[in-house]
């Protein structure tokens, strides 16, 4: 047997299949926002006149009040400035590209003493974008996601340092901080630095022409930063071809991928086991784009790079409206025997396997590279598989109790935990994509609606795609659904009651049913709301109210006997992205994942607004 040849190589620690405390994941954070630093531009230029009356200076402070007065009281938002210390003539240089203060740290929001200091911000000197994005790092936490919200009227007019080299500084930092730039009333060459700030973090740049333009996007862009996608994992770099792929165990990684070029990574997968492969990466909300289609696959390859004919691919149109986008495979190779055949040999058995993800389908105004999610899990075998399988999805009854105000995450690692069957309320902004998380023991199954609630404002301005999401424990899409959002309540989804999984057995994962075998695993299921931008102003600063109905139905029974590992005769612990040390409902050893970095999915225009095109060979 070809595992019998790997023996030397990978022994059950080394691939950490022994039934330890649950695997560190990304760490949960301590809030659902990622702290956000705003870096106002108070150069002289600020002190020129707005088309649509006042200074630029004016109309910056209003659109910095309005995001202040709309953000969340749990927020943590900090406030740099530059160009506030000196003039702008050529013997107060020197002093004036260091000109950068720090008006508030980003702790958790103070809203009057962040009004009063905007209101006191008097413009006058020079623009050292440079060193503002520095200043701000530095004010920012050390660890986890954080945002920059830069807004700036024109180009640097100090470097060194260079603005675009700060933020290859900053994208080195494991791609968690993220800086937005907004362009107001700028030029060509402005635009150009600000979008290179954006891109080289994995950020987004937006155009402000003037005031009124600047009170929308800047509230929408900070709002968008607080609740941004949390990209996490242990660092790894994904080889050109098997022969170097690294050896990953299983776990989380975060990793970074190109267009149109495959990534290679080794997994040693014991006979019998099964393997989860997934990739996540999330495109960031943008311009319309004639081609903003995006596409991920991922393939599985055995000994000596067989080609195992597994072919996993996913697809969103209008990715511009922010799209976190997951392609998964499980993989039961090494749950068949070896029969001498050459053919298929390569693909059988325990043994080293190669999996790769590539972004295949490019968007016109997709960034070169972004960050990507990597999940790896290996599941025993099993001596006693539990009951029978549960063929038909549990029913849905609307839960009675009060409501429930939670705060969804910005991404599958920091997902609001719900606390079983309930009415649960949240506030998304136009173009965000968030996330929550249900507990799910075995002979347990779920069922979800989401209702859009009553919001000002009418009609095709007001138009929006919104969507839910529901994936499994390693974030396989299991269903998602759409609708088209005026304000009006609306409820989704619209053509069935709700969103449902079966009972979750063991012998689930033998049904012909997809809808049935992809429920084979107790533990987080994941449900992801997103509201996107609106159809004809996608800068429009909208709210949408939420309450999501969750159902949680069936008595929880014991699940599987997984064969002993190593000699030990314990179970395998069950890992998850926020998971505790005595939390083991999943039966995996060592879930994995990794997913490229930003938020929000869903699709363009009425009728079909969301398109998930999904396939396998």
């Amino acid at each position: 047997m070809r595992f019998a040849k790997l023996m030397g190589l990978a022994t059950a620690g080394a691939i950490g299949l022994l039934p330890l405390a649950v695997p560190a994941f990304a760490a949960p954070t301590d809030s659902q926002f990622a702290p956000t630093m705003l870096v106002l531009d108070a150069s002289g230029s600020m002190l020129a006149a707005d088309p649509g009356g006042g200074t630029k200076m004016d109309a910056a402070k209003t659109a910095v009040r309005s995001f202040v007065q709309s953000a969340p009281t749990a927020a943590k938002v900090g406030l740099s400035v530059y160009g506030t210390g000196t003039g702008s003539t050529d013997a107060e240089k020197l002093a004036g590209c260091r000109d950068v203060s720090v008006l508030q740290p980003a702790e958790t929001i103070d809203k009057p003493a962040l009004t009063t200091a905007v209101d006191n911000i008097t413009p006058s000197g020079f623009t050292p974008i440079g060193t503002a994005l520095r200043t701000a790092a530095a004010a920012l936490p050390t660890e986890g996601p954080r945002s920059i919200v830069l807004v700036s009227d024109g180009l640097d007019t100090c470097a060194p340092p260079d603005p675009c080299e700060v933020a290859r500084e900053l994208s080195g930092q494991g791609a968690e901080i993220v800086v937005h730039a907004i362009g107001f009333g700028v030029d060509d060459a402005s635009r150009a630095q600000l979008t290179c700030i954006a891109e080289t973090t994995g950020g987004t740049y937006n155009d402000a022409a003037d005031g009124k333009a600047l009170e929308q996007v800047l509230p929408r862009v900070s709002t968008d930063a607080l609740r941004e996608y949390a990209s996490a994992g242990t660092p790894v770099e994904g080889a050109d071809g098997y022969q170097s792929a690294p050896l990953v165990v299983p776990g989380q990684y975060l990793d970074t991928i190109g267009h149109k070029k495959p990534r290679y990574y080794a997994v040693v997968v014991p006979e019998g086991a099964t393997a989860y492969f997934s990739g996540t990466v999330s495109f960031p909300l943008g311009e319309d784009a004639e081609r903003a289609n995006n596409s991920l696959y991922l393939r599985v390859f055995g000994a000596e790079g067989k080609d195992c004919n597994v072919f996993e691919h996913e697809s969103a149109v209008r990715s511009t409206d922010g799209v976190a986008l997951t392609v998964s495979s499980t993989w039961t190779g090494a749950t068949e025997a070896e029969d001498g055949t050459a053919r298929t040999d390569k693909c059988k058995g325990g043994g080293r396997y190669y999996f790769t993800v590539e972004w295949a389908g490019v968007a016109d105004s997709a960034p070169p590279t972004l960050p990507l999610e990597l999940n790896v899990a290996v599941e025993p075998g099993v001596t006693d598989a539990g009951p029978v399988a549960e063929p038909e999805p549990v029913p849905f009854t609307a839960p009675s109790s009060p409501v429930e105000p939670v705060t969804g995450g910005g991404s599958f690692n920091v997902a609001t935990a719900l606390d079983g069957p309930g009415v649960y309320s949240d506030t998304l902004q136009r173009g965000e994509f968030v996330f929550y998380k249900v507990k799910i023991d075995w002979g347990q199954g779920l069922a979800y609606r989401v209702r859009f609630l009553e919001s000002p404002g009418r009609g095709l301005d007001n138009v929006s795609p919104v969507t839910t999401t529901l994936y499994s424990p390693y974030r396989k899409e299991i269903d998602s659904e759409f609708s088209s959002y005026n304000g009006s309540p609306d409820t989704v989804p619209t053509n069935k009651e709700a969103l449902a999984i079966p009972e979750v057995r063991y012998l689930n994962r033998e049904s012909a049913e997809k809808e049935v075998s992809e429920n084979a695993l107790a533990g987080w299921y994941y449900i992801a709301v997103q509201a996107a931008p609106t159809v004809h102003d996608r800068g429009a600063v909208r709210p949408v109210p939420i309450e999501l109905d969750l159902a949680v139905t069936g008595t929880p029974e014991p699940g599987p006997t997984y064969r002993a590992v190593s000699g030990s005769t314990a179970s395998p612990a069950v890992p998850d992205t926020a998971q505790t040390a005595d939390d083991n409902s999943t039966p995996l050893l060592g879930i994995g994942i990794a997913v490229i970095a930003f938020v929000v999915v869903c699709g363009g225009v009425i009728a079909f607004v969301l398109l998930r095109k999904r396939g396998r060979r």
